[in-house]
C-alpha cells in the first residue's frame, strides 16, 4: 500500500484518480486542485509518492510542474510522477535536469496513459520504489529528433533504448524484441559507449535518456 498526494484540478479526473488508486489498496492521504493545496498537503503527511498534474490553477501553465520541483528540494529523495496532457519535452527537462532530479523516483507521463490501468499503476509504483520513468511517447518524440545525438544510434539500439526509458529491464527488452538477453546487454553498451554515458552510475534504464535531457536543458 502506498499513501498518496494527488493533485489535479479537473474534478472528474481526480475522482477517477482516486477510485483507481484506492481500488487497489492504497491510500490517497489527500486530493487537491491547486499547487499550494499540494505544497500544504505534503509537508503535513508526507506521502510515499506525489502524483501531480504539471498544468494547475491560476495561471494553467507549470504551476504543478514547479510545485513537485519546490518540494523535492524540501524533501529529498520525495518520489514524485508527473502527468502531462500533451509530448512537452521542455516540461521532462525541467524535470530531469535540475538538482531535483538528484535522488528518489522520478516520473514523467501523458495523462493517456492512465487510461492504461495497469500501466499506470506499474509506473507510480515504480516510482516510489525509487526508478525513473519517461513516457514512452515521450521517448518516441525524443528519438525523431533531427538534431538530437541519438541520432547517432542504430534502429535497433533505438528500439532497446526507447524501451529502456520506459522503465523495463534487459530482460523484459529481449522478451519485447523476441531477442536474447545477450543480445540486449550488447546493445545497451553500445548505446552507452555513443552517448558518452557511465554505465556504472544511476539509473541504467533511463540513464542514457536523462543524458540526453540534461545535455539540451535551458
Amino acid at each position: 500500500m502506498l499513501r498518496v498526494v494527488l493533485a489535479e484540478d479537473a474534478v472528474l479526473l481526480r475522482a477517477g484518480l482516486v477510485e483507481v488508486l484506492t481500488r487497489v489498496g492504497h491510500e490517497v492521504v489527500a486530493a487537491v486542485g491547486d499547487a499550494a493545496e499540494l505544497a500544504r498537503a505534503v509537508d503535513a503527511d508526507r506521502p510515499d509518492v506525489v502524483l501531480t498534474d504539471v498544468r494547475m490553477p491560476p495561471d494553467f501553465r507549470d504551476e504543478g510542474l514547479r510545485a513537485a520541483l519546490e518540494l523535492r528540494a524540501r524533501h529529498p529523495g520525495l518520489p514524485v510522477l508527473v502527468l502531462s496532457q500533451y509530448v512537452a519535452t521542455a516540461y521532462a527537462k525541467q524535470l530531469f535536469t535540475g538538482p531535483a532530479a538528484d535522488g528518489g523516483g522520478l516520473g514523467y507521463l501523458l495523462k493517456d496513459r492512465v487510461g492504461e490501468v495497469a500501466e499506470f499503476l506499474d509506473a507510480l509504483d515504480r516510482v516510489a520504489g525509487g526508478q525513473t520513468v519517461v513516457d514512452p511517447e515521450v521517448i518516441r518524440v525524443l528519438l525523431k529528433a533531427s538534431d538530437a545525438p541519438l541520432q547517432r544510434l542504430t534502429p535497433r539500439e533505438r528500439e532497446v533504448l526507447g524501451l529502456m526509458a520506459e522503465g523495463l529491464n534487459n530482460q523484459a527488452v529481449a522478451r519485447r524484441l523476441t531477442v536474447t538477453e545477450a543480445s540486449v546487454v550488447k546493445h545497451a553498451s553500445n548505446i552507452f559507449m555513443k552517448l558518452d554515458v557511465d554505465p556504472s552510475e544511476g539509473n541504467r534504464r533511463v540513464l542514457a535518456v536523462l543524458a540526453y535531457l540534461r545535455g539540451h536543458g535551458q
